[in-house]
């Protein structure tokens, strides 16, 4: 059995490889990297590093052929680059022969009003066109997406947010990943949906979460999302990206990513990673 792991240099995709190290032989294992360079530490374990881009379909045909397992791993940028080369990748897959599909969409992506969710919502419905059986691994927020706001209660500033009441699953990244790479093991399935989430909590929750750990109350600065882009744009955040941003928090105020599910824990065996762990890693990584 061969499997592959797309950008397997990224975060995400660390862990997934980490964990599927774990669990078969570095020899059973592929990658495809835009730049093959840069898993240099990947070839040297043992792994088959293939050259994909994403937005060069041939070269992920032929990084594809061979594999019977794949996890596409869904890419950076906007909207419409993502959907092309989303596209890319699943149609690379039947041509290639792929004998099953896992992919990382977003959660409840095909009802969800988040603004990201229309990306997982073609995907999902083109890997489900190709008669390939699948696994559709949909994960809630990555914990490390509040890093920035942790960093700033570390600093003693407030916790700005225009998410007002909403709730998010957050859970860590590694715990997401572990579930990935569990699942593109597993022979048994085929064809689910997995709904992947922490136990949702509002801004002001997690923020609390954070003080205990730092031993002191964490301000929170519930505000406008026209305030809120204005201090994104204050803090020297590129222009484009600043409208994703406020997105994000309009979408989870308005609650698409309130989704409680025990997918995540279940596919795991255990418990998912407690929160107060998750956030004292990330604090430490800013020490």
């Amino acid at each position: 059995m061969k499997y592959l792991v797309t950008g397997a240099t990224g975060h995400f995709g660390s862990h997934v490889v980490e964990e599927l190290l774990t669990q078969i032989p570095a020899e059973n294992l592929a990658v495809s990297v835009r730049n093959p360079e840069k898993a240099a530490h990947l070839k040297a374990l043992g792994i088959d590093v293939r050259k994909g881009d994403f937005d060069e379909p041939l070269s992920l045909v032929e990084a594809f052929k061979g594999i019977d397992r794949l996890l596409i791993i869904s890419a950076d940028g906007d909207n419409d680059s993502r959907i092309r080369q989303h596209a890319n990748a699943v149609g690379a897959a039947k041509t290639a022969g792929v004998k099953f599909i896992a992919y990382t969409s977003a959660a409840n992506a095909k009802d969800s009003n988040l603004f990201l969710a229309i990306v997982h919502k073609t995907t999902e419905e083109a890997i489900e066109a190709t008669g390939i059986p699948y696994a559709i691994l949909r994960n809630n927020w990555y914990l490390e997406n509040e890093a920035s706001s942790i960093g700033a209660a570390i600093a003693g500033a407030p916790w700005l947010t225009s998410a007002g009441e909403g709730k998010v699953g957050w859970a860590p990244r590694k715990d997401y990943a572990r579930a990935a790479a569990r699942v593109l093991l597993d022979e048994n399935v085929k064809n689910t949906v997995f709904e992947l989430s922490g136990k949702p909590l509002t801004q002001s929750e997690l923020a609390k979460e954070v003080g205990k750990l730092l031993g002191k109350d964490v301000e929170v600065s519930q505000v406008t999302d026209e305030v809120y882009a204005e201090a994104m744009k204050s803090a020297g955040l590129p222009e484009f990206l600043i409208p994703m941003l406020v997105s994000i928090q309009h979408d989870m105020r308005e609650g698409a990513l309130d989704f409680a599910s025990d997918d995540l824990a279940s596919i795991l065996g255990e418990s998912i990673t407690p929160l107060s762990e998750g956030i004292k890693e990330i604090v430490h990584s800013f020490k």
